[in-house]
């Protein structure tokens, strides 16, 4: 029989809510955009990790590395995140956000440049399905991506919640949005 995989949790503040994350001890599993509902992250892993055992608290050095990370970045600083990550996905999925991940802090690429980059041109459709699909919110800067003419389409934590992100890095600190 399979051990239970633990899953814990643990939560930054943010101007535009809690920003929850999730981590085994390979990794961050899952983290929701500034405002989502923990329910939303406890679902997610629900319904990918079903054996898990889920609970509140820092318990694995991959979270807490998380947890110091992202509070500096909503803090304003600048930071490239290192923490490890634990990603369930197709490998398309896993490709695509590779590629995101090398998006430098405070810099935008459109769905086609990612496509072009992952070497699939063509997929920038499949390219946007896998930026949705994104189960590490912010630490995988899927709120970088942005249309090909320029314009903020699409995001899970809402567009408000993408300019903010954006305005945060482009800024150095925390905008009064």
């Amino acid at each position: 029989m399979e051990k239970a995989r633990l899953i814990y949790h643990a939560s930054v503040a943010t101007p535009k809510g809690e920003c929850v994350v999730m981590a085994t001890e390979h990794g961050v599993c899952w983290t929701g955009t500034p405002g989502t509902p923990l329910e939303e992250g406890l679902a997610w892993c629900r319904k990918r990790i079903p054996q898990a055992q889920i609970e509140a608290g820092i318990g694995v050095a991959p979270l807490q590395q998380a947890i110091d990370e992202l509070q500096r970045y909503i803090q304003g600083e600048k930071v490239q995140f290192s923490c490890p990550l634990d990603l369930y996905g197709t490998p398309f999925q896993k490709l695509v956000w590779q590629e995101l991940y090398k998006i430098p802090y405070g810099e935008t690429r459109s769905y086609a440049m990612i496509a072009r980059a992952i070497g699939r041109p063509q997929a920038c459709r499949a390219v946007g399905a896998a930026n949705g699909a994104n189960p590490v919110a912010v630490i995988v800067p899927c709120h970088r991506v942005i249309g090909s003419s320029g314009s903020l389409v699409g995001y899970g934590g809402g567009l408000e919640t993408k300019v903010w992100l954006l305005a945060l890095e482009r800024a150095g600190m925390t905008p009064l949005l």
